[in-house]
């Protein structure tokens, strides 16, 4: 017969067994859990790896082996990136729906959309039928995925499932830049502090990109339809299939490719194919004047066939070029102000890329660090010229997705 002792001991034994199979079956559960995570990340990154090893193959035929290593060698910047599941963005976007339908380009399609937690996305899905989107898409995943800064557009993750492959993106509620400047009502909105803020959050945020981010990035297609506004207008630069990152010392880029916007591609970079990060000032200059004027810088002006940039050189050399600022913000509080930042504007899109200033010295000029300013020389593209559009399989007629392809001959 049991004593009350014995029993009391047989009773502990049986919890302390209970205890430990429980911890153990806790441990095993968190032990399944972070393995299958793991190895749901690991077969993730290995469709990306497939995927740049294809788009490399499709895309640099000639130079597989070189691009590859290249690409390759980028998956350690993306290891951090979420994932999304396509059901997760189809259910978002209400299957990708008409009225989710927020913008068309060569890549594809961009729609709204709004995860469960009611987080507003954009999403920019791949045309199943673009080579230049499937270069595009994987260079804007490696480029933008390690960048955070206020001015810049913030990547939230990409889908990559089958033959769908996404990006995910924060949505910006107030669209583009262009959506206001060139539309003689909603550019009301826009008064000389608003343009300003945009013009000075533009400079900071390229800024980042050619000397503060853990990489040199090139943008290489700045323009109004890319730079997207938040619901207090603050300007995030969008955009990052065409960038280019610059390694150890290097400051040049060639390229016999010639991919961008006629308009705001600097000359040496339209003619030669040589970028650099004063290829981003003379757009960046573009801009600025289209910003001031409220007018496109690939309209005719003066019945000559004048550019926005040649308009702006001979309203300079005629000391008019206070004509030059849009009505809606030409007050005389501002005007002093509003002057200097044409001269500044100048100085980015002269014609030889050397006399241009580093956007470092832009951000110093406008914020007056630097107060006097050197003359401008002449400006680049004084006459309009016709535009021309070749190894462009998907061509339409809007402005915000007029992209140029162009192949050097030599």
């Amino acid at each position: 017969m049991l004593t009350a002792t014995d029993r009391d001991g047989k009773k502990n034994v049986t919890k302390i067994i209970i205890s430990m199979g429980v911890v153990g079956a806790i441990i095993f559960a968190t032990a399944a859990y972070f393995l299958w995570s793991w190895t749901s990340k690991y077969a993730a990154r290995r469709k990306i790896e497939k995927m740049l090893v294809s788009s490399t193959r499709q895309i640099h035929p000639e130079n597989r082996n070189a691009s590859l290593i290249g690409n390759v060698k980028q998956l350690q910047q993306i290891e951090d990136l979420p994932l999304f599941e396509f059901q997760k963005i189809s259910s978002a976007t209400n299957n990708f729906c008409s009225p989710n339908k927020i913008g068309q380009g060569g890549f594809g399609s961009v729609y709204k959309g709004e995860l469960q937690d009611g987080l507003a996305i954009a999403v920019k899905r791949l045309s199943k039928a673009s080579g230049q989107g499937l270069e595009e898409f994987m260079n804007e995943v490696i480029v933008i995925s390690k960048l955070q800064h206020r001015n810049l557009v913030r990547l939230l993750g990409c889908c990559i499932e089958g033959e769908e492959k996404m990006l995910v993106y924060e949505y910006m509620p107030n669209n583009s830049l262009d959506f206001y400047l060139f539309d003689p009502i909603k550019n009301k909105i826009l008064d000389w502090q608003k343009r300003l803020y945009i013009i000075e959050g533009i400079s900071r945020g390229l800024l980042y990109l050619h000397r503060d981010s853990r990489l040199r990035i090139i943008h290489r297609d700045l323009k109004p339809s890319n730079i997207l506004l938040d619901g207090e207008l603050n300007p995030k630069i969008s955009n990052f299939g065409m960038a280019r990152i610059f390694g150890g010392s290097e400051n040049e880029g060639n390229t016999r490719r010639i991919v961008g916007t006629y308009g705001y591609m600097s000359p040496e970079y339209a003619m030669e194919g040589l970028f650099s990060e004063k290829s981003d000032v003379f757009s960046f200059g573009v801009l600025l004047l289209e910003i001031i004027s409220g007018r496109k810088n690939t309209s005719f002006y003066n019945h000559q066939a004048l550019t926005l940039l040649g308009y702006t050189w001979k309203l300079w050399n005629e000391d008019e070029v206070v004509a030059l600022i849009d009505q809606e913000i030409c007050n005389a509080d501002y005007v002093g102000n509003i002057l200097r930042c044409i001269h500044i504007g100048l100085l980015c899109v002269q014609e030889i890329a050397k006399e241009r200033p580093t956007m470092a010295t832009v951000v110093s000029m406008l914020n007056s660090e630097i107060v006097k300013l050197p003359h401008p020389s002449q400006p680049a593209f004084l006459l309009s010229q016709t535009e021309h559009r070749a190894d462009s399989g998907q061509q339409n007629n809007d402005s915000n997705n007029s992209v140029t392809v162009t192949s050097l001959q030599g």
